[in-house]
């Protein structure tokens, strides 16, 4: 059984950095491509950033492109979101997933099949 736990959320004010934390067990990490997504009050959950299996490639929403930076550590069995410059628009609730199947970073929810319970981020300006 796959979980994920999330960690690392708050409030803070616009301009700071935050890094979101994923934990990650169940079986082999290293086997999944893994995602963050956020979903802001009264929004569709949309996609953040994504990395590949071993690591090598990475791919972010243009909204966070130049701010955010993904990584993982396999040995850790974790997933990290790094966030600097936060806007007020980055407020939502921030979600991990991992993806079994596809090697690419996908963009798409749909191809998440486990999800962690979301973690807050509140940006004020």
């Amino acid at each position: 059984q796959v979980q994920l736990v999330e960690s690392g959320g708050g409030s803070v004010q616009a301009g700071v950095s935050l890094r979101l934390s994923c934990a990650y067990s169940g079986r082999t990490f290293r086997t999944y491509t893994m995602g963050w997504f956020r979903q802001a009050p009264e929004k569709e959950r949309e996609f953040v950033a994504a990395i590949t299996r071993g690591g090598v490639s990475t791919n972010y929403a243009d909204s966070v492109k130049g701010r955010f930076t993904i990584s993982r550590d396999n040995a850790k069995n974790t997933v990290y979101l790094q966030m600097n410059s936060l806007k007020p628009e980055d407020t939502a609730v921030y979600y991990c997933a991992a993806d079994p199947t596809s090697y690419s970073g996908s963009n798409s929810a749909a191809d998440y099949d486990y999800w962690g319970q979301g973690t807050q981020v509140t940006v004020s300006s």
